[in-house]
Parts: C-alpha cells; structure tokens; sequence
C-alpha cells in the first residue's frame, strides 16, 4: 500500500470505514466534490462542498497537516476520482475516495441531510483512544514482553518486506474474521504503515473485547527486523 500511494494511484474508501470515523469521531476531513445545488439538497454530516471545478482554488482550504485523511465522495466515479487525483497530488498521503458516492452510503441506509454545508475545514489531530507512545512501543517491540502481543495489520504483500520477530500478520479487513487467531489473554499492540489502519483495527479488537492499543505513526521495516518510527 506504502508504495501503490507514492506512484499516485487511486485508493478507494468503503462506506463501513467513513461510517466509522463518523461514528468513532476519528479525525477526517470529507470533501463532496458535487455542484453546490446537488450537494445542498442532500449530503453527508460533516461534509464540506468543493466541487471539482473549484477545487484548484480551494487548496488552501485543505489542512496543514498532510497526514489528515480526507475522504471524497460524489455521485460519478469521474469526479470522485479527478478530486482524488488533484488532492494526491498536493502531498496528502491517506486521501481517498468513497467507492459508490452517495448513493453506495445512502443504499446501506445511512442518513443525509440537507441545508448548507459547512465551508470552513478544520483538522485537528488529537491523541487518540488507545494510543500506545512510540516509546513504549519500541520496548516491547524489542523485549516482547509475555503479556503483550504485536498485531501487523498491514497487507500481506507488506509484511512480507519485513516484520518484527515474533509479531502476527493479520490485514485490517480480516480481523473480524480471525478473532480465534488473536489472544485474549494478552494486550494486543497494532500497528500499520502509518497508523490509519491499525486505528481502525484497534476499534474492532476492542469491541470484541480484547484489551489493546495502536501505534498512531509511520513505521518501516526490514528483513532483518530493523525498523525506523517516525511520528509526525
């Protein structure tokens, strides 16, 4: 995934992981890239309008933190995917685009409003529920201690380039499906390439009640286990 983004190709956002940063109130920014008229009559909480003509000029609208992920959403393909295009380029990593649009979010039966959208963007990255500091995180990623247990969920193509010794691999999207594969005895530590997924698996542990954390930070590895953490 690290090196699919860095070549600018298209990341798709599904409408159960915008549902859950809603409803977790994990910090995002959701942009409708829809003509003002369509997006008034009805949209997503929180969105705000910048339709696709626009939104050259609306850069410096978009936060300061190029980490923030922001989630663009329409009601064509083209659209959602020419803003993407547009953002990726000015440096923002974790954009992506909400596969379906509206009409993908409004068919699980999920709520839109109408009225005026907001116009003003504001990101604010906040420490996170269940945060582990990347100092801890470094000590038991080297001493493993028996009470704790490093969760990789990266995709498999990633952890195949390197992985701490002892650490299981188990992608987000499958968590749910291999809880058996996870203790319950011990606290489960997560961790990603930068943090957005391990967030998320961090959520689905806990509601299965598994004591657990995350590492919210960019993380490399290598063959041999040597690693570089950098929080931003």
């Amino acid at each position: 995934m690290p090196e699919w983004k860095k070549a600018g190709n298209l990341v798709a956002s599904t409408v159960a992981n915008l549902k859950e940063h809603i409803d977790k109130d994990m910090p995002h920014v959701l942009i409708d890239a829809r003509d003002l008229d369509a997006a008034e009559k009805e949209h997503i909480k929180g969105a705000a309008s910048i339709p696709l003509s626009e939104i050259v000029p609306a850069k410096d609208r978009l936060p300061g933190d190029k980490k923030a992920p922001i989630i663009i959403y329409s009601d064509s393909a083209k659209t959602s995917e020419d803003a993407f295009k547009t953002v990726r380029k000015w440096g923002y990593p974790n954009v992506a685009y909400l596969t379906g649009g509206i009409e993908a979010w409004k068919n699980a039966g999920n709520p839109v409003m109408s009225g005026e959208l907001k116009q003003n963007i504001v990101y604010a990255s906040k420490p996170r529920p269940g945060e582990v500091g990347v100092e801890d995180f470094k000590n038991i990623a080297e001493t493993f201690p028996k009470d704790k247990f490093i969760l990789d969920v990266r995709d498999e193509d990633e952890a195949a380039d390197g992985m701490f010794k002892g650490a299981k691999n188990i992608p987000t999207q499958e968590i749910k499906a291999k809880l058996a594969d996870i203790p319950k005895d011990k606290e489960i530590i997560a961790h990603c390439s930068t943090g957005v997924r391990a967030e998320i698996a961090y959520h689905a542990l806990k509601e299965a009640g598994y004591k657990a954390r995350f590492l919210n930070a960019k993380i490399k590895i290598d063959k041999d286990g040597k690693y570089e953490i950098t929080k931003e």
